[in-house]
């Protein structure tokens, strides 16, 4: 069975950094791109970064583009969202995605960006 698992999220204070990770299992991971997603309260779903299962980057939201940094490490299954400089519209929870014959995520961790 497909398994997403993400991990990293907290509370951070802006200018802050945070490192999110999501651990996959279930399938051959290193044949398949990988994204992270996030939603906040009360706003749509919204892709922020996709990466190819070599490890290039496909696509970074505008609005985080040259302050989030995706990559993956296939030898462990996992995809990294690594945050810096981070802004309270940051805030918001982060999913990590596959997409195989059918999209599969993860249960979700909180980012909260607040002084």
């Amino acid at each position: 069975q497909v398994q997403l698992v993400e991990s990293g999220g907290g509370l951070v204070q802006p200018g802050g950094s945070l490192r999110l990770s999501c651990l996959a299992s279930g399938f051959t991971f290193r044949a398949y791109a990988m994204r992270w997603y996030r939603q906040a309260p009360g706003k749509e779903r919204e892709l922020v970064a996709g990466i190819s299962p070599s490890g290039f980057p496909l696509e970074y939201q505008e609005a985080v583009k040259g302050r989030f940094t995706i990559s993956r490490d296939n030898a462990k299954n996992t995809v990294y969202l690594q945050m810096n400089s981070l802004k309270t519209e940051d805030t918001a929870v982060y999913y990590c995605n596959c997409q195989l014959r059918e999209n599969y995520w993860g249960q979700g961790t909180q980012v909260t960006v607040s002084s």
